[in-house]
């Protein structure tokens, strides 16, 4: 073996970047680097280098099943079918909790309780509660039962008090005195009948669907437990017995380096705020949950993909336990099978592939530990200002937060429009003719928060919507007329000459769902302009190579428009785009050009 790595000769930095130099044929190597959405540069290669332990303590992550069934009776039937079949706890949601996403339990009394509980033990597995307005009222009847069932001190359960999110959520609630008070008083009464916690949560989910970065999730989460931490120690608590008060949450998106070096960047954080305490730290409990922000209601398949890369790097990165969102939720209420898997993409990942037996698997490699580093800077640096600010409640009530997460949200959405940041099977390689499972019949529950307008509320949404909308109005369009949006692709010359750009043009097109009809090619004007007669489209794109716009575009142009075609041009019209906007072209199709405001546009031309 010594003789077969010794056959290789050692390869330095420098060795790497002169074969990358001529890879890259005189372009500059800072092409390579990109900016993470917190500003900070992401190198293509990183040294080894050795940080700070910050992996999950002993064993592996939690399989925990989401239980968001309005009914409590087929919320119990939900949370036994998954226990049963390889889940190691459940995250009960209530409707308007900050992980609802329009369903959760709709009764919170302890009859309805009672009846979710049936049959659970609660020895042995983990429960995380996402709260919602009637939260308190809610985690003191689960309580009860806990009481009833068993002993307190062996229930492994998160209670996941927020008042904080809740009101950044909702942007209502009561005066932050009273929700102090209140929680004080649920910590105190909660720990005096034996049970460990956490009692309440500082949760990031919040920020992270309502387009936050991942520096902003961080800071978030930290300004939240600091704040939750002074209201304990003033209410009495000692300050070692606060910090075990405190649960965290995050969400995990399928940004598999980010995701994973943010919950790296969490631990690390919060023992640095421990020690700015005078504490020695400790292991904080940390639950990810899938983000809701990267759901798809289009090609919701690719939703499994997407959930089981977050999985991942939320459990290498450090989570204590993970709930996958089902496939199907953008859609409604997931039904059995996307329930089964979501679960069973985590049992993979720690039965058959053995990912959860290793402390801090990412400690050590470069990447992992430079951007752990960085997302610590920045994060820390956001929490100082918000501390500066007078604590996130207040930097919430002046709105002053909102406005840094609408920032960093407006340029995803300009990515996104470009389709700098695809969706694959959206934005990018969309289906207009998928077979989309049915959606739910279960009805949302209702509910309403409780308080006065505190705030601007963070409003959760998923980056697909857009697209969705476009997709919708062209089903809507074939539902009423038997025929989606079109577009004739006016393809000049051979299929080598045309093929690039005609696919380009396609991919573009049905992402809007707008239906690209394509062809062989054209070897004149008259052909293509006789074939869009015949097309029924009133839409026409030109498709084909510099060279051949160069003799053709003009003439081909002039020939579409008298057969009464609105024109548009794949590619970049350059020193031609006078004479070609003369010929009829209106518009012009490039990579980085505003794909969503030319699809709304072919809508509008289409009629």
């Amino acid at each position: 073996m010594a003789d077969a790595l010794n056959a290789f000769p050692p390869t330095t930095e420098a060795d790497w970047r002169r074969r990358v130099a001529a890879a890259l044929r005189g372009a500059p190597f800072e092409t390579l680097v990109s900016t993470s959405e917190d500003g900070f540069p992401i190198a293509p290669l990183y040294q080894r280098k050795v940080g700070p332990r910050a992996g999950r303590p002993g064993g592996p992550w939690r399989v925990l099943a989401r239980v968001d069934h309005p009914d409590a009776a087929a919320a119990n039937a939900q949370a036994l079918e998954d226990l049963g079949n390889g889940a190691d706890g459940l995250e009960i949601v209530f409707a308007g909790a900050g992980g609802a996403y329009g369903y959760g339990l709709a009764a919170s009394d302890p009859a309805s309780l009672d009846r979710l509980f049936g049959d659970v033990r609660f020895r042995a597995m983990r429960i995380e509660l996402d709260l919602g307005p009637a939260g308190e009222a809610a985690a003191r009847s689960i309580a009860e039962h806990i009481r009833r069932e068993s002993e307190p001190h062996r229930a492994d359960i998160g209670f996941g008090l927020d008042p904080i999110g809740l009101v950044a959520l909702s942007g209502c609630g009561r005066p932050w005195r009273d929700e102090e008070a209140a929680l004080v008083r649920f910590a105190r009464d909660l720990a005096a009948q034996n049970f460990v916690g956490p009692f309440v949560a500082a949760d990031g989910r919040i920020v992270h669907a309502a387009g936050g970065s991942p520096a902003q999730e961080l800071a978030f989460v930290l300004s939240s437990a600091a704040t939750y931490l002074r209201a304990l120690e003033a209410g009495g608590a000692d300050l070692d017995q606060a910090v075990c008060a405190i649960g965290f949450r995050l969400a995990a998106d399928a940004d598999e380096f980010v995701s994973l070096a943010k919950f790296r960047a969490l631990r690390l954080l919060w023992a640095r705020l421990e020690e700015a305490c005078g504490l020695t730290p400790k292991n904080a409990r940390l639950h990810a949950a899938s983000a809701w922000r990267m759901m798809t209601a289009r090609d919701v398949y690719v939703n499994v993909l997407r959930g089981a890369m977050a999985a991942f790097a939320a459990g290498l990165g450090g989570a204590d336990s993970v709930s996958v969102l089902p496939f199907t939720q953008a859609l409604g209420l997931p039904d059995s099978f996307a329930r089964r898997l979501a679960r069973n993409s985590q049992l993979v990942l720690l039965e058959e592939s053995h990912l959860g037996f290793v402390v801090d698997p990412a400690g050590g490699a470069g990447a992992f530990e430079a951007l752990t580093e960085a997302l610590c800077e920045k994060g820390w640096g956001l929490f100082q200002r918000l501390e500066a600010q007078g604590g996130i409640v207040a930097s919430l009530e002046r709105g002053a937060f909102q406005a840094e997460i609408a920032a960093i949200a407006a340029k995803r959405s300009r990515d996104l429009a470009t389709r700098k940041a695809p969706i694959t099977g959206l934005s990018d390689f969309p289906e207009l003719a998928e077979v989309r499972p049915e959606a739910s019949a279960v009805a949302r529950p209702t509910f309403s928060y409780h308080g006065e307008a505190r705030c601007a509320p963070l409003v959760p949404r998923r980056l697909a919507e857009p697209y969705e909308a476009l997709r919708d109005a062209s089903d809507a369009r074939l539902a009423a007329k038997g025929a989606r949006p079109r577009v004739f692709l006016a393809n000049l010359g051979p299929i080598a000459a045309f093929n690039a750009r005609a696919t380009f043009a396609k991919r573009l097109f049905e992402a809007g769902g707008v239906e690209a009809l394509g062809n062989d090619g054209f070897a004149e004007a008259g052909a293509a302009a006789d074939a869009f007669k015949a097309s029924g489209a009133a839409l026409a794109c030109l498709c084909s190579s510099d060279e051949i716009y160069a003799t053709s575009a003009e003439a081909a142009a002039r020939a579409l428009r008298e057969a009464g075609a609105q024109i548009w041009m794949a590619g970049r019209p350059g020193a031609a785009e006078a004479r070609l906007r003369e010929a009829g072209v209106t518009r012009f199709l490039f990579a980085g050009c505003d794909a969503l405001e030319a699809l709304r546009a072919a809508h509008a031309q289409d009629g």
